[in-house]
């Protein structure tokens, strides 16, 4: 199991790097739909992408992994309104990808509770093997 961990917070660190730098190279994607009642639209995306890549980062540090953990966590949970307003606008095209009713219903009921889960896992875990 603990190798499984291992393989599985080095996935997470490079998936959530690669997520946050895409919200600098694809900021239109993102911004088209942050829900309107949210200030400053550009601002919160680019707080989104240096908060994925500043927990990624904290993820491969013991002294730091609880931390990025929860704030993973509290990211997922902020990112709520977003796939709700996804759920609720589908079909649409934020970008090169057709998000249509089951894509946005999948990524609102499985795929978030499924990476708040990991990040969840990831809460106490250090990289020391076990005696």
């Amino acid at each position: 199991m603990h190798k499984l961990k291992k393989t599985s917070l080095v996935i997470m660190v490079i998936g959530y790097i690669v997520a946050g730098v895409n919200h600098f190279r694809s900021p239109a994607s993102y911004i088209k739909i942050i829900p309107p009642y949210f200030p400053h639209p550009g601002i919160l995306n680019i707080a989104a992408g240096v908060c994925e890549i500043g927990f990624a980062i904290m993820l491969i540090f013991a002294q730091t992994r609880r931390l990025a953990a929860w704030g993973i966590i509290l990211m997922l949970l902020a990112f709520l309104p977003v796939h709700i307003k996804m759920v609720i606008d589908a079909p649409f095209m934020p970008g090169d990808l057709k998000v249509t009713p089951l894509i946005a219903w999948v990524r609102l009921a499985v795929l978030q509770p499924l990476l708040i889960l990991w990040a969840w896992w990831y809460r106490d875990f250090s990289l020391k093997e076990k005696n």
